[in-house]
């Protein structure tokens, strides 16, 4: 396995967004966003063909940059999904890899008060500029999303909210089923908190002044700060943390709105769209930090139970963590591709 990048059979082409709907966005982050096409080989030898389109979307702190990241013995994303069509394993598609980065490390992909309309970003500007662009088999039925960790939950969640344009979807460790995923979380915050008076705004303020995760509460309060802004903002913007920093105790209302968001509990008001899906890949460590092997087993039972039919749905448990998971990408991908065609 080279160190060093190689050449793609296709071809990676690098557009810069100016996105109306994320201008004056409630952190100040860019409005000009990066965004890559994947072109798979033979795109310019037939100019009448057009192509299924697969969105892919990062976990929580992923901005596009990251995607070039090559560790030890793997190649990165681009490079294993360009191999997954010039191999010829599953049919020519465009992959587009989008940034959805906030100043909190992550927009949940939602649209909120507290971080920016990330959601209308993707379904509105996105979509129709790589459609507007690219030959694209531009319907509901050709295109999926994917994503990992919370770009997981954000691919569950958009084809329910937005079955008019995404029919398949791959979710690879998801946040889902949040008694599990994010409760566990809240007990080390409440710790972490005391050295700043219960306080998380201090936590922030504290954590941008210096070098960024050097205290070990740092990724479990910037998590819980980002999604906070992402799910209980105020209509201010202010982030509301679903529990009580001093005592733990969950606030129901706000726990609520928390629960609104959870992917399985999404279904069963979404049962018309979920039975439209074409395809659904889901898989995730058996020994996954934050039990989203859980998450995605209750995920698969809902969609079920919601009327999708059994053989469009690709359910997988490895024996793994929550990390180093890129191996599996190109296997959701290639079977994604095979069944939007």
């Amino acid at each position: 396995m080279l160190p060093w990048s190689t050449d793609l059979a296709g071809r990676l082409d690098e557009h810069v967004i100016d996105s109306a709907l994320l201008r004056g966005n409630p952190l100040g982050d860019p409005h000009e966003r990066p965004l890559w096409v994947y072109l798979p080989p033979g795109y310019d030898d037939e100019p009448e063909r057009r192509y299924p389109t697969v969105y892919v979307i990062q976990g929580y702190t992923g901005h596009l940059e990251m995607w070039r990241n090559r560790q030890p013995y793997r190649q990165p994303f681009p490079e294993t999904a360009d191999a997954v069509f010039a191999s010829g394993e599953a049919p020519p598609t465009i992959v587009v890899y989008v940034d959805a980065w906030t100043a909190y490390g992550g927009s949940q992909f939602v649209d909120s008060p507290g971080t920016g309309r990330y959601h209308s970003y993707l379904c509105d500007e996105v979509v129709p500029f790589v459609d507007s662009q690219y030959r694209t088999l531009a319907h509901r039925d050709h295109r999926a999303i994917s994503g990992k960790s919370s770009g997981g939950f954000g691919a569950m969640i958009t084809p329910m909210l937005r079955p008019d344009l995404f029919g398949a979807l791959a979710t690879h460790a998801g946040d889902a089923l949040y008694e599990y995923c994010y409760v566990p979380e809240f007990a080390k915050a409440v710790r972490y908190l005391r050295d700043y008076s219960g306080d998380i705004q201090r936590w922030w303020d504290d954590f941008r002044g210096r070098v960024s995760f050097t205290k070990p509460c740092d990724e479990s309060l910037l998590m819980l700060l980002g999604v906070s802004a992402c799910f209980s903002a105020d209509g201010d913007g202010t982030p509301r943390l679903p529990f009580d920093a001093a005592t733990g105790q969950l606030v129901p209302s706000v726990w609520q709105r928390w629960l609104d968001w959870d992917p399985v509990r999404m279904v069963a008001g979404r049962a018309e769209a979920v039975r439209s899906w074409r395809a659904v890949w889901i898989d995730a460590g058996t020994r996954d930090e934050w039990f989203l092997d859980i998450g995605a087993g209750a995920f698969r039972s809902q969609i079920l139970a919601a009327g999708l039919a059994e053989e469009r749905v690709h359910f997988e448990t490895f024996d793994a963590g929550h990390g180093g998971i890129d191996y599996r990408y190109p296997l959701a991908l290639a079977w994604l591709a095979q069944r939007i065609a």
